[in-house]
Order: structure tokens, then C-alpha cells, then sequence
């Protein structure tokens, strides 16, 4: 069955190009409607099983960075789990921003109950509801409950998924002071990706791109 995958960044979806595999990757860089349009349409010519995949900030303060998270429908979360067997099992909300305190984690985490929360995960469950289609998401943890992410981090993520050097240059020129926060946000960003391939190059052996599901 084809593989959608939804994620947010550029350099995400590097680690799921796969040649010659049925694997399609769409690009949200941050932009939740745009992202909803292009996983409709993808759906619409390719339908399949919709994974929002990438990295994701904590929730729940026993997360750190470089643990997996899996949520969705329970056949595709469970074939997951067994590619996955270190990884959490809970709910994984997204937002349409990012979600940048501790505090507003905890206020997240208390309205939701969700271990996790990225930008990409309630667009895709919306349009795999929407075809009927099988969603599941698999995120790997880089910013933990209890960090505040700096302003630069904030600005860091272009509207198609790349990296937007000036914005976070320009940030840390105004702000110098957040250079420490902001390299400990990296250093944790570079864990989540070493874990985000990892982890996909797992359930890729264990055969998700070719797990065969009816449509809903």
C-alpha cells in the first residue's frame, strides 16, 4: 500500500526518500492549509496509509530527546510498535504553531493528554478521515517539556521546509544572549534526527510501505 508521509522539514523528508519504493513525502514547512491541500491531492492520486513522520517536542516530562512516540489507528500504530519496540505509545496532537514553553507544554499536555506535539499530525489525520484512509503517526522527540525554545529556533523553518539561516542569524544578532539555548536546541535536534532515521529505516525493513489495509 502507498505511503504517505507527512512531515514539516526539508530535512526530514531526506531520510525518507526512497527510490523505487512506493513512498510519497509532503512538506507542511509550517503551513498547515497548504499541507492539507497537498495531502488531499496526493491522496486523491496515490491513496494509502497517511504517517506524519519527524521529529516533535514533549509533553510528558519523562521524554527526552531521541524517544519515539506512536500514535493512530490501531493495526498501522501497532505494525509500528512491533518495528519499533522501544517506542512510547500515547496521543500526539498537532498545532498549527509552534508550541515554544514549558509552559505552554504543560497547558497542552493538560488540556490533551498527549505525550507529544508537532505541526504536522492533526492535518494528516484530517485528510486520512477525510479519504478514509489508514493514519498513523511515528515522531521522535527533540525539544523536552521542560525547555524553552530560544526566539531563533522559532524563526528557523521556511515556508517549504528549509532552513532560513538570515531569520535565525538576524534573531541571534538581536538577542546574543540566547546563543547557549539555542545550540542546546540543536544538539537535541541533531538526536531527534539520528533517532528519526533509525527508526525508519525500521519500520521500512519491517515492510510498512507495503502493508496491504482496506481504505475506510
Amino acid at each position: 500500500m502507498t505511503l504517505i508521509i507527512a512531515c514539516g522539514l526539508k530535512r526530514e523528508a531526506r531520510i525518507f526518500d526512497r527510490p523505487g519504493r512506493d513512498v510519497f513525502v509532503v512538506i507542511g514547512g509550517g503551513q498547515a492549509a497548504a499541507l492539507d491541500r497537498d495531502l488531499d491531492d496526493e491522496a486523491e492520486m496515490f491513496p494509502g496509509i497517511i504517517l506524519s513522520c519527524g521529529i516533535a517536542g514533549a509533553l510528558a516530562p519523562s521524554l527526552r530527546p531521541g524517544d519515539v512516540v506512536i500514535d493512530g489507528d490501531a493495526v498501522v500504530a501497532e505494525r509500528l510498535a512491533e518495528a519499533v519496540p522501544h517506542a512510547h505509545r500515547g496521543g500526539i496532537v498537532g498545532n498549527d504553531a509552534i508550541v515554544a514553553t514549558a509552559r505552554e507544554k504543560r497547558l497542552l499536555s493538560e488540556r490533551t493528554g498527549a505525550l507529544a506535539v508537532d505541526m504536522e499530525s492533526h492535518v494528516a489525520a484530517r485528510v486520512a478521515l477525510r479519504k478514509g484512509l489508514p493514519f498513523a503517526a511515528l515522531r521522535i522527540i527533540s525539544d523536552r517539556a521542560e525547555d524553552d525554545l530560544p526566539p531563533a529556533a522559532l524563526v528557523g523553518m521556511r515556508p517549504d521546509g528549509g532552513m532560513a539561516l538570515g531569520a535565525v542569524l538576524a534573531s541571534l544578532s538581536r538577542a546574543p544572549r540566547q546563543l547557549p539555548p539555542l545550540i542546546r536546541t540543536g544538539r537535541q535536534a541533531d538526536q531527534a534526527f539520528r533517532g528519526l532515521e533509525t527508526a525508519f529505516e525500521a519500520i521500512i525493513r519491517a515492510g510498512i510501505d507495503r502493508l496491504a489495509l482496506p481504505v475506510r
